[in-house]
């Protein structure tokens, strides 16, 4: 079995499919690796494929009337994208983009329909991705029309410490480098609103800025400021 299709042994979808049968999704897919900044593909390009991220960081993302980038959801390594390909072809629907040196690969929609005929895990955990993807971007919408932009930044930072927070001796850092402007791309604001609003937390004991690093010493703290409940922290985080 090839090495470099290590981690499609890795992702929940495929891992209770026998050797044979990673072999024969292996022989059907293609691997392609993208520099930081790359465009992986465009709301333009057709969708016959169903993409599996091996390493790196991708980042998905609409483009407002006035050409400000809303950044939909970030992929992280054993993370699928472009899942919209399996229910029907025609072309993607947003912009992903490597944030950082990524590896991808892609498996055709053909390869995962002839998987959901013949295993109901694999039916169900296309279920579940597409539910969950429906919802992220559901509770997106919904803190970007209801809420003020504190609360949308607190929101996101809380949504932050449960995929990547990481206990430290100054709290729990949020393991991802993000800039100010990723910030507000992800919220609806500007660079200028989020420096201004990381300042306020701050100085409410919120959160600590130490070297471009984020930590928040207490973060049912901050969650409880915007009526959120206390996030889970993961017990591990393997990123970067």
């Amino acid at each position: 079995m090839d090495d470099k299709f290590w981690f499609l042994k890795q992702c929940s979808l495929f891992e209770k499919l026998t050797s044979s049968e990673i072999e024969e999704v292996e022989s059907r897919s293609r691997m392609r690796k993208f520099a930081k900044g790359s465009v992986i593909y465009l709301p333009s390009d057709h969708s016959e494929s169903v993409l599996l991220l091996i390493s790196g960081r991708i980042k998905l993302y609409h483009l407002t009337p006035d050409g400000k980038q809303a950044l939909l959801a970030l992929i992280d390594p054993g993370e699928l994208f472009g899942e919209l390909a399996i229910l029907e072809g025609g072309t993607r629907e947003e912009f992903a983009e490597a944030m950082e040196a990524s590896q991808v690969v892609a498996i055709p929609r053909s390869v995962i329909h002839e998987l959901m005929e013949t295993h109901a895990d694999v039916s169900l955990g296309v279920t579940r991705l597409l539910g969950l993807r429906r919802r992220r971007v559901e509770r997106r919408l919904k803190s970007l029309l209801f809420r003020s932009n504190r609360e949308r930044l607190v929101h996101l930072l809380v949504e932050l410490l449960e995929k990547y927070g990481q206990r430290e001796p100054d709290g729990v850092r949020i393991a991802i480098r993000l800039s100010h402007q990723d910030l507000a791309n992800i919220i609806g604001s500007t660079r200028e609103t989020v420096t201004v609003l990381l300042g306020e937390l701050g100085y409410d004991r919120l959160l600590i800025i130490k070297k471009r690093k984020i930590y928040v010493p207490d973060p049912a703290r901050l969650a409880n400021s915007i009526g959120l409940s206390e996030p889970s922290i993961p017990e591990k985080f393997n990123g970067h």
